[in-house]
């Protein structure tokens, strides 16, 4: 009987072909990596989507006696080698701090082959959205005091407040989205809860694109100093202003407008995000870098996920978390 390729295997495939960021030319201290940053993020993307959160757990399920397991396991070799558990340990601790720069590049990649503003509007939202740790919360009293109640508390997390959440303990994951039809995540970066907004904004900037002509933000990001960096690249940001409503300036109809936008992308798209990796209630690991690891990974996946469907002649956007369960 013929077997198919899996999705599984297409999605992991389609990795070969991701563009990526050009390597630096200056020589890095150490040992030359044996192993190229793609086979790391093949070994990522099976991790997040199987729901497997250790090395040593990718390793037992590439062990099964199963022909996607075998299929899998023969794309994680590169030159006829195979990592060992600890290379895959040290790979995938090293890997955050590319993610942000990956999920850049291929955000630009994706907004000219998806043509996302080919009717005009040139305009990214921008906003955090909480995750709250899988360990337990270290309170106020017990940290001032240097006191770790219990083994199961999360000590790298922080605790933050919204109108909407009220006081939460866990992470912020800072996502800027294009508006429009198609929501294509362009820049992202995870912190701890009490990291303001604005302080990451800058960050999330250098990721976009040339082209963005507006950046649509809540009252967070109103910002002296973000919007002058925003005007040296080029585009304007419009952020709700503070104060008693209602608003009686000029410019109280435009950015109105802006807003109504704005919620119509970043928002649903938190909630859409969150729902597909199901981590509504908390993230599955504990410590800042496992699950910078596993939330920009899944931003990454997910704009895989939008190149797969372009390319499948699919509906792109639609029916993603019923695409990655069949996986």
């Amino acid at each position: 009987m013929l077997r198919q390729c899996s999705l599984l295997v297409s999605l992991v495939l389609l990795i070969d072909n991701i563009p990526l960021p050009p390597k630096s030319d200056k020589r890095k201290r150490g040992r030359p990596k044996e192993y190229s940053e793609r086979l790391i993020l093949k070994a990522l993307l099976i991790m997040i989507i199987r729901r497997l959160y250790t090395a040593y757990s990718l390793l037992a399920f590439l062990e099964q006696e199963d022909w996607v397991a075998q299929q899998l396991k023969v794309l994680l070799h590169e030159d006829g080698k195979f990592p060992t558990r600890r290379t895959w340990e040290r790979r995938l601790q090293q890997l955050p701090d590319t993610l942000p720069a990956l999920i850049g590049y291929l955000g630009r990649h994706l907004v000219a082959v998806l043509q996302a503003w080919a009717q005009g509007g040139y305009a990214v939202a921008v906003d955090s959205t909480k995750l709250d740790t899988a360990g337990g919360k270290w309170h106020k009293k017990h940290r001032e005091n240097g006191e770790i109640p219990h083994t199961s508390i999360d000590c790298e997390a922080g605790w933050s407040k919204s109108g909407w959440h009220g006081w939460w303990y866990g992470w912020k994951l800072h996502l800027a989205v294009s508006v429009g039809s198609l929501w294509i995540p362009l820049a992202a970066e995870l912190t701890v809860a009490n990291t303001a907004d604005k302080e990451v904004a800058p960050l999330l900037l250098q990721e976009m694109p040339k082209q963005v002509r507006y950046v649509l933000g809540d009252t967070h990001y109103n910002d002296p100093e973000l919007r002058q960096a925003c005007n040296q690249r080029g585009c304007q940001l419009v952020a709700t202003r503070r104060g008693a409503y209602p608003h009686g300036d000029g410019g109280v109809g435009v950015r109105r407008l802006f807003h109504k936008l704005r919620s119509q992308s970043i928002e649903p798209f938190n909630g859409l995000f969150k729902n597909v990796f199901e981590w509504r209630v908390k993230m599955p690991v504990k410590g800042l870098e496992k699950t910078k690891l596993l939330a920009l990974g899944a931003i990454l996946i997910y704009q895989l996920v939008l190149l797969y469907q372009y390319e499948q002649g699919k509906t792109v956007g639609k029916g993603i978390k019923a695409l990655l369960r069949a996986a």
